[in-house]
């Protein structure tokens, strides 16, 4: 039987007091480990950001699959690190590690998937950022002081916090372009075979969600307005 060390991470004090998103994260490693017929004979729970890599508990994990033989096994790849370099060290530090949403990479895949994962998190970054200064430069109010709750109340918020969202989305969509685009050169064409593509490289939607048809179809379809007035 294979056995495994289990690692649990949140990025907040308050996250880990409450619980929330350790329950889902254990749900995810048990499922797996079930399904497979694998001990958990060790469970490790980080309160830290993934932008550290200071975490005393990930290396106690490490540590004990080491010593013991045992699998690291997360729920997610970015909950072990948000920064390639620290991912790539972890697949090489002899520990055999995998992921609960997607059990049957190998080392090799592990190390693409992180790579791919902090340059399409820049790219997103950069170009959210790009657009929100150009709609700055515009003259645009971005964003509401008196917050969401003053936008449900009215109805709709003011010209300028819709013209801020729309330009946020579009902006969200601009940095899935290339990634959409390579998706499309290797033969994913369907609706939902790019939706599986994406949630494959861990992309989540613009409201932190996974990735189904209807929401692939809604980027093709901004993707092809914003293509369609810069050509114009």
């Amino acid at each position: 039987m294979c056995r495994v060390s289990a690692y649990y991470r949140v990025s907040t004090e308050g996250q880990g007091r409450s619980g929330l998103g350790l329950e889902a994260q254990r749900h995810a490693v048990r499922a797996l480990c079930d399904g497979r017929g694998w001990e958990i004979v060790a469970e490790f729970t980080e309160v830290e950001s993934g932008k550290r890599n200071d975490r005393p508990q990930l290396h106690a994990a490490l540590d004990h699959a080491r010593l013991t033989g045992s699998k690291l096994v997360v729920a997610k790849l970015d909950r072990l690190s948000r920064d390639a370099a620290f991912t790539l060290q972890l697949r090489n530090s002899g520990v055999d590690f995998t992921c609960a949403d997607n059990p049957d990479v190998n080392r090799l895949t592990i190390g693409l998937l992180a790579v791919i994962n902090e340059d399409e998190r820049e790219r997103i970054s950069e170009r959210t950022k790009a657009a929100l200064a150009a709609a700055k430069a515009r003259g645009q109010k971005l964003g509401n002081p008196n917050g969401a709750a003053a936008i449900r109340r009215a109805a709709k918020g003011n010209l300028a916090s819709v013209e801020a969202q729309k330009d946020n989305a579009n902006a969200f969509a601009e940095g899935l372009r290339d990634t959409v685009g390579r998706i499309r050169a290797s033969g994913v064409t369907s609706l939902a075979g790019i939706a599986e593509a994406l949630n494959a490289l861990h992309m989540r939607t613009a409201r932190d969600g996974k990735w189904h048809a209807s929401s692939v179809r809604n980027l093709l379809q901004r993707l092809s307005a914003t293509h369609s007035a810069k050509a114009t």
